[in-house]
């Protein structure tokens, strides 16, 4: 029954348990906190005009001089890429009539970043020189496995703690390794800064704060 390899979606079992035996379950759950690595910046220029053409060239025109602004931050080019391009007819309504008003061009750039205390910096720059929208800013980790393992580390020793409380309560002998331990998933998801349409101010603030990384497992305990 040990010639199977491994899988994280395999339970972890012992040979210790027997169907015969008694059984405590629990759940377990693990949390660390961590200062963000990366920052992902969503921004880009929104450009209207009665003429298609006109609407896309001035767009044009300001993604280019926020791309060039950026790149002079010592932004990789390669960690700068269009995430959406869209144009859409406008209208205005009018007694119940559907009056043409014009064009809408809209170009978002998505930004990663390493320095995270560069986040304000670089959408005061981008905005500085032609970006009229910021659709979101989020921070997370570069290596957000190694603060779960953490985490589930906490998880495990939090069920045992549980279990022994129980097996205490009850004045039964507790076995202290589990027989079963299965990971429950939890999406760790990057915490977002909200910003939507974005106005210009002097040396925006931007607090990355603490990410909060937590692991969930559910543990089986044998007591005699």
């Amino acid at each position: 029954m040990y010639d199977q390899p491994w899988s994280p979606n395999r339970p972890i079992t012992s040979p210790l348990f027997s169907r015969g035996s008694n059984t405590i379950e629990v759940t377990g759950e693990g949390t660390v906190s961590a200062a963000p690595t990366i920052a992902i910046i969503v921004l880009g220029a929104i450009t209207e005009n009665v003429s298609l053409t006109a609407a896309q060239k001035e767009n044009a025109s300001a993604v280019t001089n926020i791309i060039e602004a950026l790149l002079k931050l010592s932004i990789p080019k390669e960690n700068i890429q269009t995430t959406h391009y869209s144009i859409d007819i406008e209208y205005n309504y009018e007694d119940g009539k559907q009056i043409f008003r014009g064009y809408k061009v809209t170009h978002l750039l998505q930004l990663t970043i390493d320095k995270i205390d560069l986040t304000g910096l670089i959408v005061d720059t981008a905005v500085q020189n032609g970006a009229n929208t910021v659709s979101n800013i989020q921070f997370t980790l570069a290596h957000p496995e190694i603060a779960y393992s953490n985490a589930l580390s906490l998880a495990i020793k939090n069920s045992l703690f549980k279990a022994t409380t129980i097996a205490n309560t009850l004045g039964v002998t507790l076995h202290p390794a589990p027989f079963l331990v299965q990971e429950i998933s939890r999406t760790q998801e990057p915490i977002p800064y909200p910003a939507t349409s974005y106005a210009m101010s002097a040396a925006t603030p931007i607090q990355p704060g603490e990410l909060k990384i937590t692991a969930l497992i559910k543990a089986n305990f044998t007591y005699i």
